[in-house]
């Protein structure tokens, strides 16, 4: 499960995180690594050919603005102790803005989203610290370092900065989405039997505000255009009134997203969804279904990479 949602992740950040289109990403390799760039002279810039992009880059894009402090091309020390110090302070100064923004991160460090080796120069550094300087000693006695061995920290780390972009996602992107008032009446008379779903923040201890929101868009588009999508299906009658409370289950069978498709681009009922089972029960039909739905992706021009 975990390792899903680090591809999902990074195939969206790959996607969508970035300005002037696609930056190929690895979690945590390529975050990690860049940055961590020591400056570069104007020769060795140009030599590069472009800029590497970083996570500054990545916040300035999808929040337009950077966190306070730390500018999108931050010059590092060259001394490797000052350097690691500077580093954990970006980090730690990261953080502070994502919480401010209502991330939910107290389980990440900062010292998680450094390099390995730099992991290494500040456990060493830390406890140089605690050890050997009384003033030192009590100023870090309230603090707790923790001392991985290599693949330990690689688990720690990964996890870490997954969580990080998850976060980000939550209160850069997700925040953007507003419900709109429906007034179209005849929408309302057909959908006057069909439970709502509560948008107020504490209806739920599992979906934001926004996510309910987007709940509330796939019930109304699959209600609005089920009937219509499948009035003339090849296989099955036109499936009943369903209500969509959560993203897996209830979307597994591929009905629910074939209607919002359809929504927008109805030149894909005939073409794909009248071939979809409308009451699949076997395996072999729920594949069938989001084989068929895969391909409507690709018709459009979504390749997000979204395997059957």
């Amino acid at each position: 499960f975990f390792q899903k949602t680090l591809t999902a992740v990074k195939n969206w950040f790959t996607l969508f995180g970035w300005s002037k289109g696609q930056n190929p990403i690895s979690i945590p390799y390529s975050l990690r690594r860049d940055m961590c760039k020591v400056p570069m002279t104007s020769s060795e810039e140009k030599n590069l050919g472009k800029d590497t992009k970083n996570v500054s880059d990545m916040l300035l894009h999808l929040s337009g603005q950077l966190s306070p402090g730390i500018t999108s091309r931050q010059s590092l020390s060259l001394d490797p102790v000052e350097r690691v110090l500077q580093l954990h302070w970006q980090h730690s100064t990261l953080l502070a803005f994502l919480k401010s923004q209502g991330a939910y991160l107290p389980h990440v460090m900062p010292e998680f989203l450094l390099e390995p080796d730099d992991y290494k120069k500040w456990i060493k550094e830390q406890t140089v610290l605690k050890v050997g300087d009384v003033k030192n000693s009590d100023v870090f006695s309230n603090e707790h370092i923790f001392v991985l061995d290599d693949s330990a920290f690689e688990k720690m780390s990964k996890r870490a900065w997954t969580d990080v972009l998850l976060q980000v996602y939550k209160v850069f992107v997700l925040s953007r989405i507003s419900s709109c008032n429906i007034t179209d009446l005849s929408s309302l008379e057909r959908m006057q039997n069909m439970p709502r779903i509560k948008s107020e923040p504490l209806a739920s201890n599992i979906y934001s505000p926004y996510e309910r929101t987007i709940l509330t868009w796939l019930n109304k588009n699959y209600e609005n255009h089920r009937k219509t999508v499948w009035k003339d299906c090849k296989k099955g009658e036109v499936p009943p009134m369903r209500w969509i409370l959560n993203f897996d289950r209830d979307l597994l069978d591929g009905l629910v997203l074939a209607t919002q498709l359809a929504a927008y681009c109805p030149y894909l009922i005939a073409t794909h969804f009248v071939r979809m089972y409308t009451n699949p029960r076997t395996p072999e039909q729920f594949l069938h279904n989001c084989l068929i739905l895969v391909n409507a992706l690709h018709a459009v021009s979504l390749a997000m990479d979204i395997k059957v």
